[in-house]
């Protein structure tokens, strides 16, 4: 189960944003994350430009009332200015309280500050997660990019990863099918896939789906959405022989 995580300042404009997109594109697979302020105002530009400019996503980042939130479970709550610490003790217990301390960027309005505050922040979040890790024996997985571009090389497994991004997992025989491939070959690729953290496997009755893995950082996720979009002949033909397939295992996938 996830460990949820609730950011505080008080703006919720710069800080605590920040934490908040850095934490979910680092290790959005063992956190659910949220973020909130005392006196919350407006996403800050310069914030979201910084992380832009880090290759992190921002589409779903909006400034929230700490009331709003507080009713909620929270495993963590971190806070990152002096005035959400001693707000936040009194009305988000049980949650494990942790208090950071980083400098306000926004009285500075230089893209300097911000962009400093996001490195710091970043190498913070880094040792809270690896902790984590460590205390529930987790192992990250390194998304090197020469390896998950070797591995994306292969026609095959390319074709495979898009369609079982295209049609959310699938099992070996659904594959095998779809690509008029033999089960060896099929099964061969998939593991190359997985070993890189690009696929995971759930068994479901006696059968064993793949799909996307959540570990999968921000980054690449767009690498395979602009893929998918403008390459949709790779799997055209096995949609159809899957869509064709008159005898696809009973399990639904949800």
């Amino acid at each position: 189960m996830k460990r949820r995580v609730l950011f505080v300042c008080t703006a919720n404009s710069a800080r605590s944003l920040m934490a908040e997109a850095l934490l979910r594109d680092m290790a959005g697979d063992l956190f659910e994350v949220a973020s909130a302020g005392t006196g919350p105002t407006s996403p800050h530009p310069m914030a979201l430009q910084v992380l832009q400019e880090a290759g992190i996503a921002t589409d779903s980042l909006h400034s929230k009332q700490l009331a709003d939130l507080q009713g909620q479970h929270w495993d963590y709550v971190i806070t990152l200015c002096e005035k959400a610490t001693n707000e936040c003790g009194s009305v988000c217990q049980p949650a494990q309280q942790i208090a950071w301390d980083f400098p306000d960027p926004v009285p500075s309005n230089r893209h300097a500050t911000f962009a400093l505050t996001l490195k710091e922040i970043k190498e913070r979040i880094s040792l809270f997660t690896q902790v984590h890790q460590k205390e529930t024996g987790r192992k990250p997985i390194s998304y090197d990019a020469v390896a998950v571009f070797k591995a994306m090389a292969d026609e095959f497994r390319l074709s495979a990863l898009l369609l079982i991004r295209d049609q959310g997992p699938l099992c070996v025989c659904e594959l095998t099918e779809a690509f008029d491939a033999p089960q060896p070959k099929v099964s061969r690729h998939l593991a190359t896939l997985k070993d890189t953290g690009l696929l995971e496997t759930e068994r479901r009755g006696q059968w064993i789906y793949y799909s996307l893995s959540p570990q999968i950082p921000s980054w690449l996720v767009r690498v395979l959405d602009e893929t998918a979009s403008s390459n949709g002949g790779l799997i055209q033909p096995a949609q159809e022989r899957l869509l064709a397939m008159a005898d696809r295992p009973a399990v639904r996938r949800v």
